[in-house]
């Protein structure tokens, strides 16, 4: 997959960085700078093309998910992933995904993932609208950060309540900050910093 693998300092996380629809790997690479520039980065491109837009996976329509593409997609990042760990040699039990939108979308995705071993998350903008009735995970000793739009016109409040829920329910540390829109902003940004 189209990447940008960036060494940081020995022994710390590794950001795994996914960009919104119509980004692309170098889109996030700030962000990973105002949160944390000694850690590595593992900053992917999404390889489905929507209109010509970068994204992680297929949807049939605004907020409507290709649930076998997902699936098939999640799976093919997250090997991805594995691979990436023995070429740049770090455990994946380190990796912090960091996405905004279609990027966080697929983070929840892979978090759920019972071999999955992330610990920690940073979720802008997120939208989920998934049935997990099947996905008992547990995220007991998972810690993630929300930064959700109070005026958002892509995900309503509801929505970005129900991602709070699927963590809240799987027992994860949410910890929530609310902005404006479907955006990243510098509170939020500060705000995340915490969780690391």
């Amino acid at each position: 997959m189209n990447h940008i693998f960036k060494q940081g300092d020995q022994g710390k996380p590794i950001f795994l960085l996914l960009h919104g629809t119509g980004g692309n790997e170098r889109d996030l690479l700030p962000l990973a700078e105002m949160l944390n520039p000694t850690y590595s980065v593992l900053s992917v491109k999404g390889d489905v093309s929507e209109n010509g837009m970068a994204r992680y996976f297929k949807r049939l329509a605004e907020g409507e998910y290709d649930l076998e593409d997902l699936e098939y997609r999640g799976q093919m990042l997250y090997q991805f992933i594995k691979e990436s760990a023995k070429e740049y040699e770090f455990k994946l039990e380190d990796v912090i995904p960091v996405g905004f939108s279609n990027g966080s979308n697929m983070a929840i995705n892979l978090i759920l993932r019972e071999e999955a071993p992330f610990q920690k998350a940073l979720l802008f903008a997120p939208l989920y609208p998934v049935d997990l009735q099947n996905n008992h995970k547990d995220l007991s000793a998972f810690k993630v950060f929300l930064s959700m739009g109070e005026q958002d016109p892509i995900v309503t409040k509801a929505q970005s309540e129900h991602v709070i829920e699927i963590f809240k329910e799987r027992n994860a540390t949410v910890s929530e900050t609310w902005v404006n829109s479907h955006e990243i902003t510098q509170e939020a940004v500060l705000a995340a910093r915490e969780i690391l």
